[in-house]
């Protein structure tokens, strides 16, 4: 395909995205049923940026490696969300804020196609993650079970008789087919049953290609997989503060969501495009230095706020003191995390550490050149870990 070509999904996914933005503008004052689901509010405006994240990584991706069919998937991804975004804006403004003054609000409320199909074609592309090749022969199966998935939701959505879902219960389905309710809303039904079969077998894929893998095609793995924990620990968050009985910040909830959704296209195209692509081991561990210092410190807050407040009744001196202990701790705590990381997940890095720690305290004993030359080789062996180590020490005066 041309390369021109390739920038259609991030050009279309644009122009569906100003219209979008400005209906979303236009009922940020207004309440509605709408605004209570997926792409309501700042939901809405989360998975704008989700759709212009998988298309713009999409389309650079059909441009820059045009035999790899996953730069198409993403984009395509990003148009289904950025058209089934726009329907959505504008039947809720025709619908409810303009109160069916606007024409074509129950069609936009009917179109099947969007957000759903996008999370089956995200089954798709990481089936073929990274090289756009299933990872054997034996896995052409599982391409039909999301295309089954996303045939059947589809499908079943479009022609199921009756009320449409909520938000739009109170319009009826233009093109239903009288008698066939149960059998279509099974179909729908069984098309997101499929379509989430798909993303699983995704994952196995993914494991599969990980223990497998080596050098280049093992940093790409590893991006994905950052990504897909990223969005394992925002969904984890979001369930549980429905646990925690969070009033008002559904808004935030589904925003979470739809910007997790943008992990996805970002580590793709890092990945893909091996751009800092070993830059991966340094993400990850910061990553589980920082959550785990993050919780760590939080838990201790909350700790010594409670013990606190029994000591000295609640006040802000309990604030203040229980502030100043945590900043107190963050120094040696964060020490001690990455020296856990370090000797649990990167053990080399950790015993190189430990071998120039002790180097360079006996170095401060004043070892003589000659122990001192047969010391450095050793160390550089240990830490470096060379093919071969050469050592030259010019003589004073010479």
């Amino acid at each position: 395909m041309s390369r021109r070509l390739g920038w259609a999904p991030l050009v279309v996914s644009g122009a569906l995205a100003m219209p979008t933005l400005v209906l979303l503008a236009l009922g940020a004052g207004e309440v509605t049923p709408a605004d209570d689901f997926v792409l309501g509010g700042l939901g809405g405006l989360a998975f704008m940026v989700a759709s212009l994240a998988f298309a713009a990584v999409g389309s650079l991706v059909a441009t820059s490696v045009p035999n790899n069919p996953i730069g198409w998937i993403l984009g395509v991804t990003g148009l289904l969300l950025a058209f089934g975004n726009l329907t959505y804006q504008y039947a809720e403004h025709a619908l409810f804020i303009a109160d069916r003054r606007l024409p074509g609000g129950d069609l936009a409320a009917w179109t099947p196609v969007g957000v759903p199909q996008a999370f089956g074609l995200l089954g798709v592309a990481l089936l073929l993650f990274p090289d756009g090749r299933l990872p054997s022969r034996r896995w052409r199966p599982a391409l039909l079970v999301p295309a089954v998935g996303i045939a059947g939701s589809v499908i079943g959505y479009a022609f199921r008789p009756g009320p449409l879902d909520e938000p739009f219960e109170r319009v009826e389905n233009p093109v239903g087919i009288g008698g066939t309710f149960e059998l279509t809303d099974a179909i729908s039904g069984f098309g997101w049953l499929f379509m989430a079969l798909g993303v699983g077998l995704a994952a196995v894929a993914l494991s599969h290609r990980l223990r497998r893998s080596t050098g280049q095609e093992r940093q790409q793995l590893k991006w994905i997989a950052l990504g897909a924990s990223f969005a394992g620990v925002v969904m984890l968050a979001n369930v549980a503060s429905f646990f925690a009985e969070l009033d008002g910040i559904n808004g935030l909830r589904i925003a979470g969501v739809g910007l997790a959704f943008t992990v996805f296209p970002v580590a793709a195209g890092i990945a893909i495009l091996r751009y800092r692509l070993y830059d991966i081991d340094v993400v990850i561990r910061r990553a589980l230095v920082y959550g785990a210092l993050t919780l760590s410190l939080g838990a201790a807050y909350l700790a010594l706020v409670l013990v606190a407040g029994l000591a000295v009744g609640k006040s802000g001196f309990a604030v203040a003191a229980s502030t100043l202990a945590v900043a107190a701790l963050f120094r040696p705590l964060r020490a001690r995390i990455q020296a856990a990381v370090d000797h649990r997940f990167y053990r080399r890095r950790y015993d190189a550490a430990q071998t120039l720690e002790a180097f360079g305290g006996r170095l401060r004993d004043e070892i003589h050149l000659e122990a001192l030359g047969a010391e450095l080789r050793g160390v550089v062996r240990e830490a470096v870990q060379p093919a071969h180590v050469s050592l030259w020490l010019r003589e004073r005066g010479a």
